[in-house]
């Protein structure tokens, strides 16, 4: 009894993430984080959160300050990736707040908050984004199918809690100019 207890005393510590004064100093993946930033309870890889998300919360293509945006597992996100809406700039640029994303200081597992995130599909629908990636200081060259976006909002009949956003979702002064020309000038 003593070893199973050991184990999954063990295994809390291996998948819980660290606790933080600020949502700045997470190290780890990006579905716990944006379950925590985002309030949106939903657990397992990320690529999977859409079709969990179905009957429980809001689901659509719109994007809005808090809504999680789910990528589609590919050859480069084997297990998907999720974001959270942190600002809405125009039509087809937003800011994302995300874990585990670029590699800084040859480290991956930290939070990038207001990041240009671009939307790259031919109709406009957010099927298709390009993301800012630190490495190349700029939207990186790779573009990458999306499900949509979750929101916030219990489905209708559902019965989960609204989501509350963190506070700390967005800086006092984000680079709006800089989103724009990182998104255009491609």
């Amino acid at each position: 009894m003593r070893g199973a207890l050991a184990f999954l005393m063990m295994a809390a510590m291996v998948i819980a993430p660290a606790r933080a004064n600020s949502i700045l100093d997470y190290r780890g993946e990006c579905v716990p984080f944006a379950r925590a930033v985002s309030g949106i309870q939903i657990w397992g890889n990320a690529w999977t959160w859409w079709e969990q998300a179905a009957n429980r919360y809001r689901r659509g293509n719109e994007p809005q300050v808090g809504a999680v945006l789910v990528f589609a597992k590919t050859s480069q996100l084997q297990y998907g990736h999720v974001s959270v809406v942190s600002r809405i700039i125009d039509d087809r640029v937003i800011m994302v707040t995300h874990a585990n994303w670029s590699r800084i200081g040859g480290e991956r597992g930290q939070v990038e908050r207001d990041v240009t995130l671009y939307d790259v599909s031919a109709k406009g629908d957010w099927s298709a984004v390009k993301t800012w990636y630190h490495d190349n200081r700029g939207l990186g060259g790779s573009s990458y199918p999306v499900y949509g976006f979750i929101y916030g909002a219990p489905a209708t009949g559902a019965a989960v809690a609204p989501a509350r956003p963190s506070p700390e979702l967005t800086s006092t002064s984000p680079d709006f100019v800089g989103s724009l020309i990182d998104a255009y000038s491609r």
